[in-house]
């Protein structure tokens, strides 16, 4: 691909016009795992030339990326070609106009708390976080209103789904399979990853999602929160 980062970061958002490549786009990013052409035809119940075809758009643009395995355990003469597969990329695309630089501006400020060294500093960036979380958490409680558990809950899960969390229920537990501040934790994870969790507290806090509670727990391409429910004890 030609033209500046810039050019290329406004193509890859508008190949996502296109309904049916948006929806492959959505499909192979809620699996968490690789994709082939069939599943993915049939997901959203088009040909599989049509899926290959905008499968393939989705790679050139860098918002997918390919491997090869075969799909049965078969080996030998007669197994067949390695099928072609698809997972979501790991390159980020932000898009503003006029331009701006927000990410690079919570670089320099976490590189200067954690240069600084200040056990006060990470203290006051919690509290901060937690108040923030609970003013979110506070706001989809009274939008939504009543105290039932679920609505609670739900309230909860979607504050962390508008800020990019992807949350998802696994084995009883919720788990968060993005993290918004994945540049940021991979220069100061000590700080973001303290930050973040204070985040989710003040969120589960101020949504009254009481039986929930944020735990550290890193795990490969996700947040390191996960949420842990009474039934998942």
């Amino acid at each position: 691909m030609h033209g500046s980062e810039f050019e290329r970061q406004i193509a890859a958002i508008a190949s996502l016009h296109e309904p049916a490549r948006r929806g492959l786009y959505l499909y192979v990013s809620s699996r968490r795992r690789e994709v082939g052409r069939d599943e993915a035809a049939r997901a959203l119940r088009i040909s599989r030339a049509l899926a290959a075809f905008h499968l393939d758009k989705l790679v050139q643009q860098g918002l997918l990326e390919t491997s090869y395995r075969r799909l049965t355990g078969r080996r030998g003469p007669g197994a067949g070609r390695p099928a072609k597969l698809y997972r979501r990329s790991t390159r980020q695309v932000d898009f503003t106009l006029p331009r701006r630089r927000y990410e690079l501006a919570g670089r320099l400020l976490a590189q200067a708390l954690t240069a600084a060294g200040s056990p006060a500093a990470g203290r006051a960036l919690r509290r901060a976080a937690s108040a923030v979380g609970h003013g979110l958490g506070a706001a989809t409680r009274r939008a939504r209103g009543g105290q039932g558990r679920d609505r609670v809950l739900s309230g909860a899960l979607a504050v962390l789904d508008a800020c990019g969390y992807e949350p998802a229920r696994v084995n009883g537990d919720i788990r968060l399979r993005n993290c918004p501040f994945e540049a940021l934790a991979n220069q100061c994870r000590p700080l973001v990853c303290g930050m973040n969790l204070a985040l989710l507290e003040g969120v589960l806090k101020g949504a009254a999602a009481r039986r929930v509670r944020a735990e550290l727990d890193p795990q490969p391409g996700a947040c390191c929160v996960v949420l842990r429910t009474t039934a998942s004890r």
